[in-house]
């Protein structure tokens, strides 16, 4: 028997999106049900095992804008709690605690590695104490997949979701928010999306594909590579090698066919490079030794040792190429197709870790294996040491009112516009609608097509309402990676504090949309209500613009 519930807005998605919007829908004061496949709210930052990728003025220190962080005041609030976390109830070393700066990992992809274990509690603390401050109502419903979304004419809805127990609920909503990890509601809803890549004649983008026939418009195949991560540690002279996974032969052998060409097997501690030799050598140096060079197992380091007291050892995080999965896509393909493609990734990951133990050169010349990599679960909560899901790049992505591309945030694209600043970032599109600020560069992993990387410049950018708003649904708003973007530009609003921001747009977007009675479609189409959108954001701490921009 299917229950009935009512509510207010329904966001399906518990990551840096739907969380994002759940904070500001609750400061609101509104009622809103919270759906999350896994155990833990954070997504990127959580079950998926990624430290943050952030631009670099996130610490409140760019150029010409002291104080300034590109980010909403709650994704700040967060990483300022992370810290706070760590001098209060970890044991550091009198100078890690009094460092301002205090990155609990000392990763280098980061200024703030950290245990991905700790960003639920601090969701889960942000959202009791938003909920008190603004008298809404947070139902979270976790270990929960939503299964069906009805499409009447131009509205979505009831959602159908299954919990763990087996019970089935219908949710009706007011609004539904996909913040989902690949944009499930846009497929199950019926609402207008696309799927891969783009031919460059469709959006006009540098870097669009110029390679697609005449009359082909899109290649549903060109889909971003996932990556199922796995921590590890360090234990010289013992051995934890794994079983060898059954696809180990393949993995081991494997040379990956992409334009441009790879470098060699995909198992090698050289892989492909945008620098001038198209290659570099990323080697792996464990401790005890330290590096003389830019290595793996401090790029994504999440626990530091020599930061702690009570002897924990060290603990890195492994999201790297080599265990980038493209071999079948997840989106446009049978759910049967879609587990086989997640277990492949999965044991993808364990095939590089075998290699990692059995066969890798070392570092130090003496031989090939570190036997003594250990998968350690503690610090992903995790009891097996792999993340609890797959981090994934490229969702679908909704057909929006406006469609933001290469060339409202590419900075070679844009460069000779007028209006450019001359820095090597330049600056994006002047979107009067905007609600959200993001910078990264556009960062494509090698695709399910056979198209390898792509990681160019990209300026500081706004991202516009209308990219949260479908052409014809009227009930719905896209609320993390699913907006409407194009394959290229997604390459640079993936990332988790501009994921965060979209969905805290979203939650804004939602709030006034229900205090007018409005639609998003009608409330977009409102050229004068834009301003007291933009008021609202600002009043809740979401950044629309960037301070140095004319």
């Amino acid at each position: 028997m299917t229950r009935e519930t009512r509510t207010e807005v329904c966001i399906a998605g518990g990551g840096c999106g739907g969380v994002g919007a759940a904070l500001e829908l609750l400061k609101a004061g509104r009622k809103i049900i919270l759906i999350e496949p896994t155990p833990l709210l954070g997504g990127q930052l959580s079950s998926q095992g990624v430290p943050p990728d952030e631009h670099r003025w996130i610490e409140g220190d760019g150029p010409g804008a002291p104080g300034f962080h590109g980010a909403t005041d709650t994704y700040v609030d967060f990483r300022n709690r992370v810290r706070a976390h760590y001098r209060d109830h970890e044991s550091l070393t009198p100078d890690a605690k009094s460092n301002p700066r205090l990155d609990p990992g000392g990763g280098w992809v980061s200024r703030l590695c950290f245990a991905p274990r700790l960003a639920d509690p601090i969701i889960r603390a942000m959202l009791a104490e938003a909920e008190k401050q603004g008298g809404g109502s947070l139902t979270i419903l976790e270990r929960t997949q939503w299964t069906a979304l009805d499409h009447t004419n131009d509205r979505v809805g009831p959602l159908i979701v299954r919990t763990s127990e087996g019970d089935e609920i219908a949710i009706d909503a007011d609004l539904y928010l996909d913040a989902t990890e690949t944009g499930d509601l846009l497929e199950m809803g019926a609402v207008e999306h696309a799927i891969g890549a783009e031919s460059a004649r469709v959006y006009g983008e540098l870097h669009g594909r110029d390679d697609l026939p005449t009359g082909t418009d899109c290649d549903p195949l060109d889909q971003q590579a996932f990556t199922w991560c796995f921590a590890v540690e360090h234990r010289v002279g013992e051995d934890h090698t794994i079983d060898r996974p059954a696809a180990y032969d393949y993995w081991r052998s494997a040379i990956p066919e992409m334009t441009p060409g790879w470098t060699g097997p995909l198992f090698s501690w050289t892989v492909p490079s945008h620098n001038e030799a198209g290659s570099r050598r990323f080697a792996l140096v464990p401790p005890p030794d330290e590096p003389a060079e830019w290595e793996l197992w401090r790029y994504r380091r999440i626990v530091d040792a020599a930061a702690h007291t009570d002897g924990r050892p060290d603990v890195s995080l492994f999201n790297c190429v080599q265990i980038d999965y493209w071999g079948e896509p997840l989106l446009g393909v049978t759910a049967e197709a879609r587990d086989r493609a997640l277990a492949a990734a999965r044991e993808q990951s364990l095939c590089f870790l075998h290699w990692m133990q059995t066969e890798a050169p070392r570092h130090d010349g003496d031989g090939v294996g570190y036997p003594g990599l250990r998968l350690q679960g503690e610090e992903l909560a995790s009891p097996d040491g792999l993340a609890l899901a797959p981090y994934i790049r490229e969702p679908r992505r909704m057909m929006a009112r406006t469609m933001l591309t290469e060339r409202h945030v590419g900075t070679e694209q844009r460069r000779d516009l007028p209006g450019q600043d001359g820095s090597p970032y330049g600056v994006g599109e002047a979107f009067d609608d905007a609600v959200a600020v993001g910078h990264y560069p556009i960062d494509l992993h090698p695709s399910c097509a056979g198209r390898n990387s792509v990681y160019i410049a990209a300026c500081p950018f706004r991202v516009p309402m209308g990219s949260l708003v479908p052409v014809l649904t009227t009930n719905l708003l896209a609320a993390g990676k699913c907006l409407g973007v194009s394959h290229v530009a997604n390459g640079s609003t993936r990332l988790h504090p501009v994921e965060w921001g979209i969905g805290a747009a979203a939650g804004v977007v939602a709030a006034e949309c229900l205090d007018r009675g409005l639609s998003p479609i009608a409330l977009h189409a409102d050229r004068s209500a834009w301003g007291d959108v933009r008021a609202r954001l600002h009043a809740a701490g979401c950044p629309t613009a960037w301070p140095w921009e004319p």
